[in-house]
């Protein structure tokens, strides 16, 4: 058994610091859909859909996959290859999970003066709403493994998902009332207490709340990352409903408004980038999907945004083609994945540079 490296909890940590998801990555995690949960009756379209993001991904830097088990590992191998992904830039390892968004079970990454360090949050499936506890092991699971290298891991007791925080990478982050206060994670914390433990746990100087928007059929409580996202430490794009008749309308104004009365930390207010709104993406039950063009994944020179088959998904590439000029946009069909309420960003944790992720 590989021995990692944990260090100490300290009350606070004023040397940290959360990168922006735009800075340089050393490789993209995704935990692969298998036949033993949830995604069993859309597997044939989730591998696809997986397949296409660890093409992407693979051609830009490292990727780390997670199988469930010997026969998953060569599935996926065997998908990878006929997919035209880098098999050379790609690890597999194995580990149980629960379901594929590693965004909110996998580590977050900060710096200090050591270098990287992965915080391994507590992870309880979005407030207790579904089984987690192989998801909650999973950064621990690999950590032994030695998945990556010589970068230690800290657990911490405080219920945090990647999808609810934004990060400028200089000192402010973007959350939402809604799932960072809700009382089915941190009960026992008032919201000043949780406030304090964000910065103090990833270095931030200010937290911006955000106390509107929605997406239907997101199960996350408002993940900030279905709804406005930093494009750089100036520029945040977000979901705007122009339909008053759509259910999200009022939501989304009230949203934008207060985007509006946002500054930065030099006082001066946002370059905001709305983005389009498809339509209505319905289950066979009926039951609207939680179809957000900000959930979107910041790669090595390129941003990998998802589709949903809709008109409104070219001007959604052509708007964060203008919040990112220098990188290339790629799009992703992701109908398999909000199937399951979730997205692309939701399916993918980025490594930031000096995370080892050895072969």
């Amino acid at each position: 058994m590989t021995t990692i490296p944990i260090r100490q909890v300290r009350p606070t940590h004023p040397a940290r610091r959360l990168p922006a998801e735009w800075e340089a990555q050393s490789a993209v995690m995704l935990t692969w859909p298998h036949r033993f949960g949830d995604w069993v009756e859309d597997l044939a379209a989730a591998d696809t859909t997986f397949t296409a993001i660890a093409a992407a991904i693979s051609a830009r830097e490292d990727l780390l996959i997670t199988a469930a088990d010997d026969d998953h590992r060569r599935h996926i191998e065997t998908r990878l290859a006929a997919g035209g992904a880098d098999c050379a830039r790609t690890r597999i390892a194995i580990a149980p999970s629960n379901d594929v968004f590693v965004r909110d079970h996998g580590p977050i990454t900060v710096t200090d003066a050591a270098g990287p360090l992965l915080l391994n949050f507590r992870f309880n499936g979005w407030g207790g709403k579904y089984r987690h506890a192989d998801d909650d092991a999973l950064t621990r699971a690999l950590a032994t493994q030695g998945v990556f290298g010589k970068t230690p891991v800290e657990d911490v007791d405080f219920v945090l998902e990647g999808g609810s925080i934004e990060s400028d990478g200089e000192g402010t982050l973007l959350v939402t009332a809604s799932c960072l206060l809700s009382p089915s994670r941190n009960p026992a914390l008032s919201a000043g207490e949780i406030e304090q433990r964000l910065k103090a746990e990833l270095g931030a100087d200010r937290v911006e709340w955000l106390h509107h928007g929605y997406l239907a059929g997101d199960d996350t409580d408002g993940h900030v990352d279905t709804l406005a996202r930093f494009c750089d430490p100036r520029t945040i794009a977000y979901c705007q409903c122009p339909d008053e008749g759509d259910e999200h309308y009022r939501a989304l104004r009230a949203l934008e408004e207060e985007l509006k009365a946002l500054r930065t930390a030099e006082g001066l207010p946002y370059r905001l980038m709305p983005l389009p709104w498809p339509a209505a993406k319905l289950n066979a039950e009926g039951e609207r999907l939680p179809a957000t063009y900000a959930n979107f994944l910041i790669l090595n020179g390129a941003v990998l945004v998802p589709t949903y088959a809709d008109r409104a998904d070219g001007e959604a590439l052509r708007v964060l083609a203008t919040c990112f000029p220098n990188r290339t946009i790629i799009g992703i069909d992701c109908l398999s994945l909000i199937a399951q309420h979730g997205s692309l960003h939701c399916a993918t944790m980025q490594l930031p540079q000096g995370v080892g992720v050895p072969a």
